[in-house]
């Protein structure tokens, strides 16, 4: 190299590499070396912002508390990285409800110290009771049980407000209302410089806001699409092996809720983005439908074959063309033309069998063939029909209508078995972590159970709490160690606050980059709450060593005591839950048959959905055999259920000739005693929707009455679907059958 030559810039891997030469360690290290610390050594652009607007808004949030001389400065950063999230919107979201939050808290704390002065049982029985209602409401709330929504944060925030307010306010009574007061004004000052600050930090909010709605609509339109067009091409698993594209739809229903605040409320789109998700799922139900009636491909002729391979082409060029909004009136004057098309030869294949049957004798096999391709084609219709609303409500969602006055609720469906067991869980953990203080008389006792009262809290309400509470000590280790070098070793050497936020920044961004890491996030959560706690900034002092251990050891303590309470008390048990929901199931079927008033069909897709993402939640997302399987059950219990409504709509209507009503309700009244763990009528159940098979398609074979042949064949469609989910899941809506649990066989 010549002088004044610039030396050649080397990556990042290329500079690994060589140090990993001069270490003696082998070339294959550095793709997985690489890959662990990709967070922390080359993070993306918005994971860094997050991380560094955080760790701005926090030391800011505890300048402000030093100023202001508060006696606990450390509560204002720590309520800061309580509700930072990554979008303006979820920052909100999470604000609102944690403000509410805070209010009820401070209301249930100073009434709990109140009415048990001296009284520490009572105290303690009050506390663990509050919490554990905490969870069983939040439980309830509207939403998905995971820290993404919100509302159960609402009462999670409830708890823990509760838990530093009252037990601080045990010691000193009657000073209960300047503890409560001060408190309140820690959260407050951390929710306000949180939201202040993330809201400088936004460019084009709205636009990005209505950008997300799209995309997220047409991601999970593309799923959808490429399950749909692959069972079209032959593929008869291929709706059976995409349950986490509807588990996915929960999670982006969630995701509405935030771009709405980001848009503001000026409009309705997001009403228009979950009607049009909901489509999306019952699009999905179809489809299961029309893959129950091509369990012979052999019945369906090149009509049938013609607009398959037509809907199977549009469906795969679906999502690409919803990205170009010019080209959305191309697509739907394209969908249009398939519908119609649709109904043009389901008309042709019921002038078919018309004919046959007025002109004897029938041949009975080509009569067959033309009923079953009629009937598929009828079914196809209906899902281009329900694929339409959902883009004529993506429609609206991206381009808003005026005077628009649409409104689409936000549903749930919530397990009151589990919001008991979320209460108890809560109730007995503090309960006994509160005896333990009484009873041994530790003096930082009352630091311990607030720990516990907290992480109660926070994850009683989830699915797994057992390995959220151990990643949360896995965090609270990690956080001990870098507080005490800090606490040790930086802090005694600086005098003034600028310099302590110097010390303090570069380990806040850590925390805040390792939240923005999926594997990493509950440790990180538990890094980021509890390190301004140990190192406990003051004005008029510092945290010396015995200080910092009788913190630092409660803390711990009260993950290890948490992680166990959650493993030995109502423990998550992965066979029960899918016995549970496997019954639940079979129950649901015999309800949508006898009630008078039964559960709406978005109601039956809502609750499979919120199944479907209970089961992988679980296993933390890892599939396998038994979970599949579980799966495809849940898909069957769906549409078994759709089946049965669409059976008691037509007998509704009353316009089955009498023989046929009479043969569909034997099959419900069947249906009607379709569970019980031991002796769950299967057997007797399959044969009656068989036997209606048989007699509905004898009826069709002669019926004359063009209206009441159109109600034959789609009661026949129905009980066909009814009958091809019972014999393909024959193991698992078979009751008595343990059905892949080892623990019942």
């Amino acid at each position: 190299m010549s002088d004044g030559a610039i030396p050649e810039k080397k990556p990042l891997t290329a500079l690994l590499t060589s140090f990993l030469a001069r270490t003696g360690l082998s070339a294959p290290v550095l793709p997985w070396l690489f890959a662990r610390v990709r967070w922390l050594i080359a993070p993306n652009i918005y994971n860094f912002g997050y991380a560094l607007r955080t760790t701005v808004a926090s030391l800011i949030a505890l300048g402000i508390a030093l100023w202001w001389e508060l006696g606990s400065p450390q509560w204002a950063p720590l309520t800061v990285w309580m509700i930072a999230q990554g979008s303006r919107g979820k920052s909100l979201a999470k604000a609102r409800w944690h403000m509410f939050g805070m209010v009820v808290g401070t209301l249930a704390a100073i009434g709990i110290v109140a009415v048990s002065p001296q009284q520490p049982l009572m105290f303690i029985l009050l506390l663990a009771a509050c919490i554990g209602l905490f969870c069983f409401i939040g439980t309830l709330l509207p939403g998905p049980a995971t820290m993404t929504n919100y509302r159960i944060h609402g009462m999670r925030a409830s708890g823990f407000t509760v838990a530093i307010i009252a037990l601080d306010g045990s010691a000193d009574p009657d000073h209960i209302f300047l503890i409560a007061m001060s408190r309140a004004t820690y959260i407050t000052l951390g929710v306000v410089i949180e939201t202040v600050l993330s809201s400088l930090f936004q460019f084009r909010l709205n636009e990005r806001a209505r950008d997300r709605l799209a995309s997220n609509f047409i991601s999970a339109v593309g799923k959808a699409s490429d399950a749909l067009a692959a069972m079209m091409s032959g593929n008869r698993n291929a709706l059976r092996n995409s349950p986490e594209m509807l588990a996915s739809l929960a999670s982006l229903g969630d995701q509405i809720e935030f771009s709405e605040i980001e848009m503001g409320k000026h409009g309705h789109e997001g009403d228009h983005a979950r009607a049009a998700l909901s489509d999306v799922a019952a699009l999905f139900s179809r489809a299961l439908d029309l893959s129950a009636l091509m369990d012979d491909p052999a019945s369906y002729g090149t009509t049938w074959q013609k607009l398959a391979d037509r809907s199977r082409d549009f469906l795969q060029s679906l999502p690409d063309r919803l990205k170009d909004p010019p080209e959305f009136p191309g697509l739907m004057a394209e969908l249009a033309s398939l519908r119609a098309d649709s109904r043009l030869d389901a008309a042709t294949c019921l002038d078919i069998e018309m004919n046959m049957v007025t002109h004897p004798p029938v041949k009975i096999a080509t009569e067959v063939a033309v009923t079953r391709e009629g009937q598929a084609l009828h079914v196809l219709g209906d899902l281009l029909d329900q694929l339409q609303d959902a883009l004529t409500q993506f429609e609206a969602s991206r381009n808003p209508l005026p005077h628009d006055r649409f409104h689409f609720a936000m549903r749930t469906w919530r397990d009151w078995r589990i919001a008991s067991a979320n209460c108890l869980r809560a109730s007995v953990s503090v309960f006994l972590a509160g005896v333990f203080w009484i009873t041994t008389a530790w003096p930082d006792g009352l630091v311990f159970v607030m720990f516990v009262c907290i992480v109660c809290s926070l994850f009683s309400t989830l699915e797994t709490p057992a390995m959220a509470s151990r990643a949360f000590l896995h965090g609270a280790v990690c956080v001990s160690a870098v507080a005490m070098v800090i606490t040790f070793w930086a802090v005694p050497a600086v005098t003034i606050y600028e310099m302590l936020a110097l010390v303090l920044m570069p380990f806040m961004m850590i925390g805040g980059l390792a939240f923005s890491n999926p594997a990493m996030i509950l440790g990180a959560v538990a890094y980021n709450l509890f390190l301004t706690i140990l190192v406990g900034p003051l004005n008029q002092g510092r945290t010396d060593e015995i200080l910092f251990f009788n913190t630092a050891m409660p803390l711990c303590l009260a993950m290890a005591f948490c992680t166990w309470m959650y493993r030995v008390f109502l423990p998550l048990d992965p066979d029960g839950v899918r016995w549970d929901m496997r019954q639940q199931i079979l129950r649901g079927l015999r309800n949508l048959a006898r009630k008078r008033h039964p559960k709406l069909p978005s109601d039956v897709v809502g609750i499979s959905v919120e199944r479907m993402v209970r089961l992988l939640n679980t296993v933390a997302g890892r599939r396998g055999p038994i979970i599949d399987a579980y799966l495809s059950g849940v898909l069957s219990g769906m549409t078994v259920g759709l089946a049965i409504l669409n059976l008691r709509a037509i007998l509704i209507r009353a316009e089955l000739p009498p023989a046929a009503a009479h043969d569909v309700q034997e099959m419900l009244a069947r249906m009607a005693q379709f569970t019980g763990r031991y002796g769950g009528h299967y057997g007797r159940t399959a044969r009656a929707t068989r036997l209606a098979v048989a007699s509905l398609e004898r009826q069709e074979q002669v019926e004359t009455n063009l209206s009441q042949r159109v109600e034959i064949l789609r009661a026949l469609a129905s009980l066909r679907v009814i009958s091809a989910e019972l014999a393909g899941n024959r193991l698992f809506f078979d009751a008595s059958s343990p059905y892949l649990d080892p623990i019942f066989s």
